[in-house]
């Protein structure tokens, strides 16, 4: 089995590029952590809240672009001018902070710029994935590829930490510029067929998605927990550095721990989806996955110390990406092949649009009240969302369960 799951770095093409988007991960991840130490640091929670909302929003109005552009242009070429422009636009932020000159409101214009090149840029690194793998390896690379993302997640902040304790914040922002040029050169080294241009149009691609979204049972059905999910219960992934600062009263470390465990859940999460996909299906997983969220949010928004809110968040990270996967499972096995594109677009912009909103609700919420209050609260107020809808529609989820069992 092991041999099976490791046969796409076979490819040296796959090879080449799940290393330097590893690479590219744990520079992002140190930046993250960087970044949310210096603003949790010396802001308040709002602030963060926009910092971390700015980077995201742009995947929401961005990707239909970026998919279509995939599709219309070059992947190979388009891998190598994102990355070259997110390691100007690192380069830039690294230069700001070193100064003395950067606000949080320069912050959150580099990170919209940022998530600007990210939108554009990851539709053709998944556009691409299949083609750089025998088919019989493909769904094996898609499993590596999720690895390497959350494996950017636990490297990066423990690096950020190291970084920052050896020459700063700044260090750990430069370290996140090179990242970027090492993936455009390892994009660069390695071969890639030239994909056939469709001219497809962004507004066609669109209604596509959307028609779909409307007409297929299951994904109808899936979409106001999906909407819930992240407006409720996702921003507190952007409000981890507030929690470990000013809640917990740690320094930098605290954030790096709490930043790890969530990756580490999220890995851990990651390795038994398929098994729990087989053994339960994809609507049991996803009720599981919810009804640990709740209580794992609030009992993380309690945490008397810092170690609690680590163990904690592991159990709601983890949760939190079955409960992702789950969405992505629902829609790509309702949708036909030539659909799933864009009809995980749909996905992608709510997800991009209702995690940003909850973020800008919950950021000033927190100033006015406490940060524990919001993060508790968020856990019990999705779980009454859900429950009064339950109750609402009885029979809301069932077209899931024909569908998906």
């Amino acid at each position: 089995m092991a041999s099976t799951s490791l046969a796409p770095f076979r490819s040296r093409a796959f090879l080449f590029v799940w290393l330097g988007a590893l690479v590219s991960n744990v520079g992002t991840w140190m930046e993250t952590t960087a970044l949310s130490y210096y603003v949790a640091d010396t802001s308040k929670a709002a602030w963060s809240g926009v910092v971390a909302a700015a980077g995201f929003l742009p995947s929401a109005l961005l990707s239909p672009v970026g998919g279509a552009w995939a599709d219309r242009f070059q992947r190979k070429t388009i891998m190598i001018v994102a990355n070259c422009l997110a390691a100007l636009i690192a380069a830039s932020v690294a230069l700001l902070v070193a100064s003395g000159h950067a606000t949080p409101a320069l912050l959150a214009l580099f990170a919209l710029a940022g998530g600007c090149v990210g939108a554009i840029g990851f539709p053709a690194f998944q556009a691409a994935l299949p083609d750089l793998v025998p088919t019989e390896h493909m769904v094996a690379a898609i499993g590596l590829s999720s690895t390497q993302w959350n494996l950017g997640r636990i490297l990066g902040p423990s690096a950020a930490g190291l970084a920052i304790w050896a020459g700063g914040v700044p260090a750990a922002l430069w370290c996140n510029a090179a990242s970027f040029l090492a993936v455009a050169a390892a994009v660069a080294l390695a071969r890639m067929p030239r994909n056939q241009s469709a001219k497809r149009s962004i507004t066609a691609a669109i209604r596509d998605g959307l028609r779909f979204a409307r007409a297929n049972e299951a994904v109808r059905a899936m979409v106001p927990i999906m909407i819930a999910v992240s407006l409720i219960a996702a921003p507190f992934i952007g409000f981890i550095a507030q929690m470990a600062t000013k809640v917990l009263n740690t320094k930098q470390g605290g954030t790096s721990l709490l930043v790890t465990a969530q990756g580490i859940g999220a890995v851990i999460t990651s390795s038994l989806m398929g098994a729990m996909y087989q053994r339960f299906g994809a609507r049991r997983t996803m009720v599981v996955a919810i009804s640990v969220l709740i209580p794992a949010l609030m009992l993380y928004g309690a945490s008397p110390n810092i170690t609690f809110a680590a163990v904690a968040l592991a159990i709601t990270g983890g949760a939190y990406m079955a409960a992702l996967l789950s969405f992505s499972a629902v829609t790509q096995r309702s949708a036909p092949p030539e659909l799933r594109g864009r009809a995980m677009a749909v996905n992608n912009f709510i997800l991009g649009a209702a995690y940003p909103l909850g973020l800008f609700i919950q950021g000033p919420l927190a100033d006015h009240s406490s940060l524990r209050t919001v993060t508790v609260g968020s856990g019990i107020v999705l779980g009454v969302v859900l429950l009064v809808g339950r109750i609402a529609s009885p029979r809301h989820t069932d077209p899931i369960h024909i569908a998906l069992g």
